[in-house]
């Protein structure tokens, strides 16, 4: 449990910033690519996409490979279970409350006429 709470508090943290969003959308359309090729519509240092695809790739949300002297950057497609299945049980959590609360609301009702 611990674990996985370290794994989604890495997801949410990776995701909360609008150039690793972009950086995954251009992934999620092109399907893999070049670092120099990720980072071409950013304006940012090199550095900084090397930052930025480093939170990705801790948050196991890329995976890299090198082909000679050029790294690969690929969207892991399972990398955003463990967020999914976060908010999946937070959702069920809410839904459960708000029937409960509708269930009472129901009954006061009922009582009061």
């Amino acid at each position: 449990m611990v674990n996985n709470q370290k794994s989604v508090t890495a997801i949410f943290s990776a995701l909360a910033d609008p150039t690793r969003r972009r950086i995954l959308l251009r992934l999620s359309k092109s399907g893999e690519g070049p670092v120099a090729a990720l980072a071409k519509p950013f304006r940012v240092s090199p550095p900084a996409i090397s930052r930025h695809l480093r939170v990705l790739e801790k948050a196991r949300l890329i995976d890299r490979r090198r082909e000679g002297r050029v790294h690969v950057i690929r969207a892991r497609t399972a990398g955003l279970k463990p967020a999914q299945d976060w908010m999946a049980n937070f959702a069920a959590g809410w839904a459960f409350s708000f029937d409960t609360l509708d269930e009472l609301l129901r009954k006061e009702k009922k009582n009061e006429a």
